[in-house]
């Protein structure tokens, strides 16, 4: 696989089932080797104590050595084990197969029989080297005195065997659980892989600039979810590149028109007679306010430049909102009345006083006041509200005017958009207004109606710093 993807994948799949396997393998063995042992330690202890009991009960009279020269037989016809019959010091003195030894036995099981128990013991024979198991009883005369013990030995290589075949399977099944799982994680992780290549191909497409490119969603997972993700950005880039472009349009023709009638005009008053006085006046009166209009959309780039940038300042200050807002009414009542439109204002009387920066609030409100009547038809109506609600200022400005739909609405307060009906310089002064009330951790509403009107509320916070108050005192 060429990707670093998958093969993480692959490895930890495998790791993670080899790992589980193996502990389960482990734990098998155990209980195989446990229940083996545990089997034949049990087997011969019982068979201890039915001997030990069958002498008790018939033989206990005897001595030992009578025991080994005429009925060691009761010993031998209760187990095919091999047979020991030790004295009181270890030492062998009968072997069912054989065996001599002059050394005293020491093991586990004797030493637990002098104690008076019956325990086993699991090592090797110190003759053969054969892996084996014993257990050891005490002999007791009639008297109850030990005269010497009895020793079971059974040989554990027949249970190794089957245990080290149990092993060998396992490691068998380990070893084709890991191929499977290899290749069903070859699989898994390229059906994950796959759309992830697929979505990276699509970014280096849309790298290149080509967003029409759209990544295919396969499930609705987290990759689904990302592949939407994308398309989405894809379509939005879209978007905002023909928003750019028809912004940068717009503003070349609206930079263009004032430009046009400057040099149109200056080529005039060139050429104009001393005695054109009318036609000088009126010439320099247009060039005046085509200069303004063009200084105006220059300020506006200026601003909107430095609200994405994030480098505008706020001045903020003590004052009355209700004063600010009838110093805007009345600087745009004579533009509503060129206009032949209805100015209505309704503010309350007494002083409300806001912490914020005057001069843009003045021009978040002279924004929004010179939409509503560019967008109000004749003998129309524009209304400016404010009123104070709890710890906040609400600024109300409605019109009956166009109006727009909901996708507009959706939209307007973007960057560069300009609606169907839009008769702006730029698309750009909404965008300002909105950054303008997120700075001052307001918030800017739109309601509109397509052909009825649009009412605009602008919320903004009351609350004075401590310190700012303590200046108005």
């Amino acid at each position: 696989m060429k990707n670093k993807i998958g093969k993480r994948l692959v490895r930890s799949f495998l790791i993670v089932i080899l790992i589980t396997i193996s502990i389960i393998d482990i734990f098998l063995l155990f209980a195989f080797s446990f229940y083996y042992y545990d089997n034949i330690s049990k087997e011969l202890i019982s068979r201890m104590e039915i001997s030990l009991e069958i002498y008790k009960r018939d033989y206990s009279d005897k001595s030992l050595e009578d025991l080994i020269y005429e009925d060691s037989d009761i010993f031998l016809s209760n187990t095919n084990a091999e047979v020991q019959i030790l004295d009181n010091e270890g030492k062998l003195l009968l072997d069912s197969i054989g065996k001599l030894s002059s050394n005293p036995i020491e093991t586990a099981d004797v030493l637990a029989a002098e104690n008076g128990e019956i325990k086993t013991w699991r090592g090797e024979d110190a003759q053969t080297g054969e892996s084996i198991m014993s257990v050891t009883g005490a002999i007791k005369n009639i008297d109850g005195e030990n005269i010497g013990y009895l020793r079971f030995i059974s040989s554990m290589e027949e249970a190794n065997k089957a245990i080290l075949k149990a092993g060998i399977s396992l490691l068998i099944f380990t070893l084709f659980v890991a191929l499977v799982t290899t290749m069903v994680s070859l699989l898994i992780s390229k059906s994950i892989v796959k759309p992830i290549l697929e979505l990276t191909e699509v970014a280096k497409t849309m790298l290149k600039g080509n967003y029409e490119e759209k990544a295919k969603v396969y499930e609705d997972d987290e990759i689904g979810e990302l592949a939407k993700t994308l398309n989405a950005m894809s379509d939005e880039i879209i978007n905002k590149d023909r928003i750019k472009n028809d912004f940068i349009s717009s503003i070349s023709h609206e930079l263009r028109t004032p430009l046009t009638s400057i040099k149109g005009w200056a080529v005039v008053l060139k050429d104009a007679k001393e005695g054109e006085k009318d036609l000088m006046e009126d010439g320099l009166n247009i060039i005046e306010n085509e200069a303004d209009r063009l200084a105006k959309m220059v300020e506006e780039l200026l601003d909107f430049s430095r609200y994405i940038s994030g480098r505008i300042t706020l001045d903020k200050e003590v004052f009355d909102i209700s004063q600010t807002c009838l110093d805007v009414s009345k600087q745009m009542r004579p533009r509503a009345k060129s206009n032949n439109i209805e100015f209505i204002t309704e503010f309350p009387e007494e002083a409300v006083l806001i912490y914020a920066d005057e001069n843009r609030i003045k021009q978040l409100l002279i924004n929004l006041l010179d939409n509503a009547i560019k967008f109000t038809s004749d003998k129309g109506w524009v209304k400016f509200q404010m009123a104070r609600e709890d710890d906040f200022v609400h600024m109300m400005i409605s019109d009956n005017g166009m109006g727009m739909t909901k996708e507009e609405i959706a939209h307007v307060k973007e960057k560069f958009y300009k609606g169907k009906h839009s008769k702006s310089h730029s698309g750009i002064g909404l965008s300002i207004s909105d950054e303008i009330t997120k700075l001052h951790q307001g918030t800017l509403e739109i309601f509109s109606e397509e052909n009825i009107g649009t009412t605009v509320k602008v919320s903004l916070p009351l609350e004075i710093p401590k310190e700012a108050g303590d200046k108005i005192d």
